[in-house]
């Protein structure tokens, strides 16, 4: 049997199957959802959440993606209540930006975070629970490929099942929300970001250097899952892992830039606060999640990127920033002036 045909065989299977739970099961679910919310209340618990996770099953790639990413996350956050874009961005416009990137993490931690778990307790018992993943309202997409990896142990196809899925998680309650598609991304501030390739997505090192890609064309979903599998195939690179991993190891995250910051430059000072005294523990309301799946396989999702021959963004990182602050002052200027 095929590798396609063997999935397909698993999502129909479970396709309208009910699910009996035992005493035992029962308690799984309660444990996981209580153990999902603690992890979930805000940026810094995810990505730590995350990363602790990683430690306990490395050969789980997607959660230091996950983690990493959720750090990246949390500065763009902090960006919002630094020095600089409070002086062209209202208290409001910033309020929604940070719901936005609030609730796009909340969604894909408060449905991976699960996966992670159901398959660290099947770990422990020796076979697969993962006819459970069902209650926490995850895609038959991926309970098969968790299934397929759990015979197969393909760690490549995985992570990128992993990459695919969450992004598709955002996809509709956030990307083409009427909500964030008005006041976020058709606004005049995003798109100016989008095309000078001012946002970015970036691993640090001890060693002050910047590495990862520049993020465009956020709202297209093609776009997302090729951007995620570029930076898990950078993560995972044999000349880069051991320094993202060591960086990950020691230094704590703040939210603040300046966790990476102090050893790129020689700036001593922090310019983004920290995320916890910046922003409160939001209470997210969980929405009727449809099943994003329709039963094609996307297969098309699941091919090989290359790597960009510029994978090392310090300068560039630099300068951009340079640029957007001469940017911001302009525009301070324009105002000042036209008021």
């Amino acid at each position: 049997m095929s590798e396609i045909a063997e999935i397909e065989k698993m999502v129909n299977e479970r396709r309208n199957r009910d699910i009996q739970l035992t005493i035992e099961e029962k308690e799984l679910f309660y444990k996981i959802n209580a153990r999902t919310a603690k992890g979930n209340l805000d940026n810094i618990s995810r990505t730590k959440s995350y990363a602790s996770f990683y430690r306990r099953h490395n050969e789980i790639r997607w959660s230091f993606l996950a983690s990493q990413v959720s750090r990246n996350a949390g500065w763009n956050m902090t960006d919002l209540e630094g020095e600089w874009f409070p002086k062209i961005l209202s208290k409001k416009e910033r309020k929604i930006l940070f719901s936005t990137y609030e609730r796009a993490n909340w969604l894909i931690f408060s449905d991976a975070y699960p996966q992670l778990l159901v398959y660290e307790y099947s770990n422990q018992v020796g076979k697969p629970y993962f006819h459970m993943l069902k209650l926490f309202s995850v895609s038959r997409f991926i309970e098969s490929e968790w299934e397929y990896y759990w015979r197969h142990r393909e760690g490549n196809r995985l992570v990128t099942a992993q990459i695919i899925n969450e992004q598709n998680i955002i996809q509709k309650p956030v990307i083409e929300h009427p909500y964030y598609r008005k006041r976020v991304f058709q606004r005049f501030f995003y798109n100016l970001q989008d095309l000078l390739h001012f946002s970015s997505v970036i691993f640090p090192t001890l060693e002050g250097r910047l590495y990862g890609f520049s993020v465009h064309q956020f709202t297209k979903l093609d776009a997302r899952i090729e951007l995620g599998k570029k930076l898990a195939s950078l993560l995972f690179h044999n000349s880069y892992y051991d320094h993202f991993l060591r960086f990950s190891n020691k230094v704590d995250h703040t939210g603040s830039r300046f966790d990476y910051e102090q050893y790129v430059s020689e700036r001593r000072f922090r310019n983004t606060p920290f995320l916890r005294t910046t922003y409160p523990i939001i209470r997210h309301t969980q929405d009727n999640r449809i099943d994003w799946y329709r039963g094609n396989r996307y297969e098309k999702w699941f091919d090989k990127v290359e790597l960009d021959e510029q994978i090392e963004l310090t300068n560039w990182y630099l300068r951009k920033q340079k640029q957007m602050q001469v940017g911001i002052l302009i525009e301070e200027i324009l105002r000042k002036n036209k008021g």
